[in-house]
């Protein structure tokens, strides 16, 4: 089948999410401008540099997160893993801005080293980031659609050194959980190693 997204798809549910999947799950702590914590999940959310380290979610709707980090240039990405899954989750609800999502949750906040938002507890891995830029996602009509993409840069990271395997951080171990679309997410449980063709002695 081929459609165009403006005329629909004649689908029962959209599959835009679930062709550009695995993709990894920004589990973003921010603090907003009066000292209220945040908690939530974001299905858009990628690396999208290595040096320095970079990353960026976007958010459709202005929401409590993205506005934090539009007010206070701060926020932690905690890593999301099989083990927290289900608190993962519960963070996702549609909480009034003065909820702190951590209790709800049953999580527990923990000071970050660099940046004023906390991190959960216990988590695999953390990347604490300050916003090096907020970008307006318009459409090709020019509308912005309340679109908006945060691109911070990573200032810290915080590993569990039971994660470390050979001295590389272990995806398996870890359970690292990813959003695939629909209601559907995805646990590593298995890699294959396969090197750039032209790295010297990869064969």
């Amino acid at each position: 089948m081929f459609f165009e997204p403006a005329n629909g798809h004649g689908l029962p549910h959209d599959p835009f999410r679930a062709i550009v999947a695995p993709r990894p799950i920004g589990w973003v702590s921010t603090l907003s401008d009066t000292g209220l914590v945040n908690l939530a999940p974001y299905s858009f959310f990628n690396a999208v540099a290595g040096r320095p380290p970079m990353v960026a979610l976007s958010s459709e709707g202005i929401k409590d997160s993205i506005t934090n980090m539009r007010d206070t240039g701060e926020f932690v990405v905690n890593l999301a893993t099989m083990a927290l899954a289900k608190q993962m989750n519960e963070t996702s609800r549609d909480f009034d801005s003065d909820v702190d999502e951590f209790g709800p949750a049953g999580l527990t906040p923990e000071p970050s080293k660099l940046v004023k938002p906390p991190r959960i507890a216990g988590v695999a891995a953390a990347l604490e980031c300050k916003v090096t830029q907020m970008v307006d996602l318009p459409d090709l009509q020019g509308d912005k659609g309340q679109r908006l993409m945060a691109v911070g840069e990573v200032v810290g990271i915080h590993i569990d050194d039971a994660m470390l395997t050979d001295g590389k951080f272990d995806m398996v171990k870890a359970g690292t959980i990813a959003r695939c679309g629909y209601w559907d997410y995805q646990v590593t449980r298995e890699l294959f190693d396969m090197p750039k063709p032209d790295v010297p002695g990869a064969h």
